[in-house]
């Protein structure tokens, strides 16, 4: 059984992972580029947070979102691999031994390996399509959404016992 903590963190985790939101919902009203802000947005609409950060020409647009639709496609099964092992740790919290610790910690290191290894093929990719001040302002929406998203992780899970 999924303990409340557990739940409510899994439940965050779907919230804010990539591809949850739809474009039709309505946009943030809330002042753009403030940590909440941000999380708003995500959640509403990290696509249309996306285009408007972008600043695509129509030709720019053919060439980025095919590879932005793949990004997030690769991304996602990332996610949901850190997700669980957040989870795990959280289930396991309070009955924390060396060998799940090391389990757990061994596939976030993992996660976050193949996070990075993507992360440097979409750069690769985005620069053979967009102006590289433009892939590199991909980049850094993604990197502050992915950051958001370990730190709101970070803050509400306590360290191992």
């Amino acid at each position: 059984m999924i303990r409340p903590a557990a739940a409510a963190l899994l439940a965050f985790a779907c919230a804010c992972a990539p591809g949850t939101a739809g474009a039709a919902d309505a946009p943030s009203a809330a002042p753009a580029n403030t940590p909440d802000s941000v999380r708003q947005a995500v959640q509403s609409d990290k696509r249309g947070l996306v285009e408007r950060n972008m600043q695509l020409t129509p030709e720019e647009a053919k060439k980025f979102w095919p590879l932005y639709d793949a990004y997030q496609a690769g991304l996602d099964p990332i996610v949901q691999r850190q997700n669980r092992a957040i989870l795990d740790y959280v289930n396991a919290e309070s009955t924390m031994t060396d060998a799940n610790a090391r389990r757990i910690a061994r596939e976030v290191l993992d996660a976050d390996a193949d996070e990075q290894k993507l992360r440097e093929r979409q750069f690769k990719k985005l620069l053979a399509a967009l102006p590289a001040r433009k892939a590199v302002r991909y980049l850094q929406i993604e990197n502050k959404i992915r950051t958001l998203n370990r730190y709101d992780f970070a803050e509400r899970i306590p360290l191992v016992r």
